[in-house]
Order: structure tokens, then sequence, then C-alpha cells
């Protein structure tokens, strides 16, 4: 009994230091690291990587949470996060395999679907590191979009052997155009949150007024309404 439970944890050792030890030469020396990674050899293990890199985001997150600089609502839904994060990136992370899959088609690649996701799986080993990035306002989303492709442009060269001219025009397209989309969302978010944040200021005011006060703001309301009209 003892020696299955030390054997447990000798598993689990292994297993950690492993995903750690993936993460760095993927962050470091990404090139060589998909030179030599195996194109085959099934879906667990890239999976249990995906894992643990979701795990690693999601006690990130809870840590930035506590300081306010997470993206939970409460410390109550980052701690959740720990356990929703890995279940949707397993999840997603074959639907996103699924499009680079196709797209490495496209471009001539006659590797797997299998070959495609260890590469995507792989890819997210940068995610810890990007999601602390990204408390920089847009900052953090152009260092995030353009580290992805060039991990996408050295998986293309190294493991499928797509010229590099061509992986750098189309994964810098189509990184081009989500980098478009991420700061767009990300300026109306964060105007959307502006705007609320003064209405609800301006709403805290008008409960603290008296009768009368409210009633000489509702007037000057009516009158600026009435000028604007005028000048239509």
């Amino acid at each position: 009994m003892v020696d299955d439970k030390s054997m447990t944890e000798e598993r689990m050792k292994q297993t950690v230091t492993g995903i750690l030890n993936t993460m760095k030469e993927v962050i470091t020396t990404p090139a060589e690291f998909f030179r030599k990674m195996p194109k085959s050899g099934g879906f667990v293990d890239p999976i249990i990587f995906v894992v643990g890199i979701s795990v690693i985001v999601g006690v990130i997150n809870l840590i930035l949470s506590i300081v306010g600089l997470g993206f939970a609502a409460s410390f109550g839904m980052a701690i959740l996060y720990i356990v929703i994060i890995p279940v949707f990136a397993v999840i997603f992370g074959f639907v996103g395999a699924a499009i680079i899959f196709i797209i490495w088609k496209i471009m001539g690649s006659q590797e797997s679907f299998e070959t495609a996701y260890r590469c995507g799986a792989y890819a997210s080993a940068i995610t810890p590191v990007t999601i602390i990035i990204a408390i920089v306002p847009y900052l953090g989303s152009v260092i995030g979009m353009v580290w992805m492709t060039y991990l996408m442009v050295s998986a293309s060269i190294e493991v499928h052997g797509i010229k590099a001219k061509i992986a750098w025009i189309v994964f810098g397209i189509l990184f081009g155009l989500f980098l478009l989309m991420n700061l767009s969302a990300t300026y109306s978010a964060r105007h959307f949150s502006s705007e609320l944040e003064g209405w609800n200021h301006s709403q805290k005011e008008l409960e603290n007024m008296t009768p009368e006060e409210k009633g000489k703001a509702v007037g000057e309301f009516l009158k600026g309404m009435q000028k604007a009209t005028e000048k239509e």
C-alpha cells in the first residue's frame, strides 16, 4: 500500500516536472522543440500537458484576483476557474486543432490531425506568461498574438515542412485579423465599463440630492434637450 502511494507520488512528480520542462523548452527554444517533437504517440500526453498548463493559468488568475487584476468577477469564481479552465481548454483544444489542421492542409502539409493537435497543445505553454502580460491593456494582447504567431510559424516550418515565407504570410494575416478583433473587443468593453461607472456615479449623486435639487437637475436636463432640438 505504501509502495503504491510512493509510486503514485513519484509519477505525479515526474508528470509535473515534465510539464514544466516542456513549457520551458517551448518558451525558450520553440524551433528546436518543434523540430524534435514526436508527431505521433497518442493524445494522452498532449492532453495532460494542456490540463497542467490550464491549472497553472487558473492558479495565476486566482493570485491576480486577490490583488484585483484577474479576469474572474470574484475570489470564489477564480477558485472555480481552476476547475473550469482545464475542461474548456481540452474541449476547445480539439476545435482549435481542427481549424489549424485544415489551414496546414491547405498550405500543403501531409501531417495528421494528431500532429496538428500536438502542435497546438504544446503551443499553449506560453499561456501562463501571456495571462500576466495581458494585465497591460492593448500591449498585452499584441505581445500574446505576435508570440503565438511565431510559435505557429515555427511549427509550420519544423513539423509540417512549410516554407518560412508562406507560413509568415498566412499566419501573419490570420493573427493580424484576430488581433484587430481582440483590440476592438477590449476597447468596447473598457468603454462600456467606463460609461457604466459614470452612470452609477451619477445615480448615487442623484440619490443624495434633496427633492429641490433633483427638480433643478431635471429642469436643466430638459433645457439642454430643448436647446439641442432647436439647433437641429
